[in-house]
């Protein structure tokens, strides 16, 4: 299954980093599993940039499911740019979604995934309506 990132999306984040030569497989590209670990390295970033530092006494985001789309191998050595975009926020939740390329070659998607995110009160264990602050960062402008 195959699931497109939408066309009205807000970008957010953007972040460079190296393939580690222990990010590839035995068949000499990066394992699928690692693809999620950059998309989730991207997410935090992000949210402690914009000061989201959850709390387990408190709220803060929750991933509660997540994808990703390979289109082309990413192998060592590369430097990728990870970009990362939000959309369509919801009373408790809001997607992001990430696009990876090689910075050598601008514009060749090699991967794109994203993911839920709700947003939870830790202490009583449910979703929360999302903050007012979260729900401007997380709201994309309509052309």
């Amino acid at each position: 299954m195959k699931i497109e990132i939408p066309e009205v999306k807000k970008l957010v984040f953007e972040m460079r980093f190296p393939v580690r030569w222990g990010d590839m497989d035995a068949m000499g590209h990066v394992n699928n599993t690692v693809y999620f670990r950059y998309l989730e390295t991207a997410r935090i970033e992000w949210m402690v940039s914009v000061g989201c530092n959850p709390d387990p006494r408190g709220q803060g985001p929750v991933i509660v499911n997540a994808f990703c789309n390979f289109y082309k191998q990413l192998e060592y050595p590369a430097d990728v740019l990870l970009k990362l975009y939000v959309s369509d926020p919801g009373r408790t939740t809001f997607e992001t979604w990430g696009t990876m390329e090689r910075t050598d070659q601008p514009g060749v998607i090699c991967a794109a995934g994203g993911a839920t995110t709700i947003w939870v009160d830790f202490p009583q264990q449910k979703a929360a309506p999302l903050p007012d602050w979260m729900r401007a960062l997380v709201t994309a402008d309509r052309i």
